[in-house]
């Protein structure tokens, strides 16, 4: 998940072997917060938060060929309070543009545009900020925000913590450059991981995530919004523990815990396990890897409900070779996905290998020798009725083109 082009989980195996050199077995083992058969029950009584945030991806107008105006043809935008456009690059301890001809510069026509007015070749912005710009006009109460990072492009935020200041003002001149200061509404971090492996190892110390978003939340002010994507690893020295999440939580509006890709087809041989569990589960491979785990987790460090949102992933992982329909499963690899290995969006998979069990709030589907997990419409609704009992700030979601052409998953978000 949040990565541009590239595989967060291609790299797994290698990443865990570099993790252990240069930062020590303990940010990857220990025991979990839940234990098997754990149920979610509710731990405070705090009104729900109805935020709903999307990612929309720069290079999705590509391959994917999702672009703004399927934002509105599918529904979304009325379900939709924010947007995450991902993503901004970090070079030199700096934001930096991430795909500036998507951004700023592709031409669209009558047909492609939001408003059905074509853009020109003089006008001074096109592309998919002035597609974006579009649809606010349209949705008055949307709000977008610059997400910076992501799995690719996250090692640039070493250098950039050691000089949080000036990193912050680079994002500062970028997102509020006066060709598109209109279009964002702040800013979010995804800096995977700080302190921790993720393509690349951090070796930035504990307090380095607290200071870098305490530079951002100051140059930013009160009148924007900052958030950021963190880990939802929530073993014991596991990658919650590795930074200062709960110093930084004062600087952030919300985080998004990415409580997906908890397991996949980087373990090539299995066992088979849902990607997005809610709750633990009898055999479940590891302790802590489900979304009750933690939220726990975070509740816990004293990271108020209502700055914590539910993620949910709008795709499946799967495994090929597994004979067994039930999780736990052997397999022989990563099945076969339209863009990646081990992947696939929601929209093909709900036809292509429909579910046909459920374990741990999440959906699961075994078909020929192939095992894939993934969240339905009907375990959305279990998740925002989790979301409610804990008394979260809302929901998020990678990304909007895994969606079916009429927003099914968006719609059963509430």
């Amino acid at each position: 998940m949040l990565r541009p082009h590239t595989s967060r989980t291609g790299f797994r195996a290698l990443v865990a072997t570099a993790c252990s050199a240069v930062l020590g077995a303990g940010l990857l083992a220990g025991a979990g917060t839940a234990s098997a058969g754990q149920s979610a029950a509710p731990e405070q009584k705090a009104a729900a938060g109805s935020k709903v945030v999307g990612y929309f991806t720069e290079w999705g107008v590509y391959d994917r060929n999702y672009h703004v105006k399927n934002i509105e043809t599918s529904g979304s935008a009325a379900k939709l309070t924010h947007i995450n456009y991902s993503f901004g690059n970090v070079q030199g301890g700096k934001c930096a543009m991430g795909d500036a001809y998507a951004a700023t510069d592709k031409a669209y026509t009558a047909a492609q545009s939001v408003d059905g007015v074509a853009d020109t070749w003089d006008q001074p912005l096109r592309g998919n900020f002035n597609q974006l710009r579009k649809l606010k006009k349209k949705h008055p109460d949307l709000k977008v925000l610059w997400s910076f990072g992501g799995w690719t492009w996250s090692g640039g935020f070493t250098e950039a913590a050691k000089n949080p200041e000036a990193f912050a003002k680079s994002c500062y001149d970028l997102v509020e450059n006066s060709k598109w200061a209109d279009v964002f509404d702040g800013i979010d971090i995804d800096w995977e991981y700080p302190n921790a492996c993720g393509l690349t190892c951090d070796t930035s110390g504990r307090d380095a995530y607290k200071k870098l978003m305490s530079a951002v939340r100051s140059k930013f002010g009160g009148g924007n919004l900052v958030t950021a994507a963190i880990p939802a690893d929530a073993s014991a020295g596991g990658k919650l523990d590795a930074a200062d999440y709960a110093g930084a939580a004062q600087y952030v509006d919300w985080y998004n815990p990415m409580t997906y890709d908890y397991f996949g087809a980087w373990d090539a041989k299995g066992p088979t396990a849902p990607h997005s569990p809610l709750t633990s589960y009898s055999g479940i491979p590891k302790d802590g890897y489900n979304s009750d785990a933690t939220i726990k987790k975070l509740k816990g460090l004293g990271i108020p409900a209502n700055k914590l949102l539910l993620g949910i992933g709008f795709y499946g992982r799967g495994w090929t070779g597994v004979t067994q329909k039930a999780p736990g499963g052997t397999a022989t690899g990563p099945a076969a996905g339209k863009y990646e290995q081990g992947i696939d969006d929601y929209k093909v998979l709900k036809t292509k290998c429909p579910a046909n069990g459920t374990v741990g709030g999440t959906a699961y589907a075994h078909c020929g020798n192939n095992w894939w997990s993934y969240d339905t419409p009907a375990t959305i609704a279990g998740k925002m009725t989790y979301k409610n009992q804990q008394g979260l700030g809302g929901t998020f979601f990678w990304e909007l083109s895994g969606d079916t052409a009429d927003g099914e998953l968006i719609k059963a978000i509430n």
